[in-house]
């Protein structure tokens, strides 16, 4: 049976969390006019083959909107993953991560929960206010993950949840779901902003 690993995607309303997650699980993308705000929690189940092995993901699609606030934080406990999304094109949303990261350390049930800042719509770089180095240097300040994407060009949307599972240890680094161990202070800054290949710098946070 493979092993299953819980997944959270947070962030403000509209930044694209539903997007992220429709295009990584089902390769399809919705125009803005057709995509409605999430009410409460929505999920989808993935599979991911690593090493051989097969994993199955519930990634949780949670509303950004205050108003669900106090319905979603139950939806924190037993996560293994979290990824805080932000829509470089929008400063507000960038801002907020503040508000977001004090939630996950506040509601997460361990500790040892893996964190990724993702900056999506980078497709829309004509409209962009957010830099991609105000992004890497947030997430060497937090020690997190981080990585920009564009649900809808696709580019950096895979790179996410591999970077998540697998390059974070949460497969690798069976202390996550067992409650053992201690978290890693490496942080892993993946770079697509210059070609689609994803060429990545790593930063150690010692």
């Amino acid at each position: 049976m493979p092993a299953t690993l819980k997944l959270l995607l947070i962030g403000n309303s509209g930044v694209g969390k539903s997007s992220l997650l429709l295009r990584f699980t089902d390769d399809t993308f919705l125009p803005p006019d057709e995509v409605s705000a999430t009410i409460g929690v929505d999920f989808k189940v993935s599979m991911m083959d690593l090493h051989g092995e097969t994993y199955k993901l519930t990634i949780w699609d949670t509303a950004g909107q205050e108003r669900f606030r106090t319905l979603t934080s139950s939806y924190y406990r037993g996560a293994q993953g979290v990824i805080l999304v932000y829509d470089v094109c929008n400063r507000e949303t960038f801002d907020a991560l503040k508000i977001w990261w004090n939630e996950v350390n506040t509601y997460c049930s361990s500790q040892d929960v893996v964190k990724m800042i993702v900056g999506n719509k980078v497709d829309k770089e004509g409209s962009r206010v957010v830099s991609y180095k105000e992004g890497a240097d947030l997430a060497r300040k937090l020690q997190t993950l981080f990585i920009e994407c564009s649900a809808k060009t696709k580019i950096g949307v895979k790179e996410t949840f591999e970077e998540l599972v697998e390059k974070a240890r949460i497969v690798e680094t069976p202390h996550l779901w067992q409650k053992q161990g201690s978290s890693s202070s490496n942080v892993r800054v993946t770079d697509n902003s210059n070609d689609n290949s994803g060429s990545q710098q790593d930063y150690c946070s010692c």
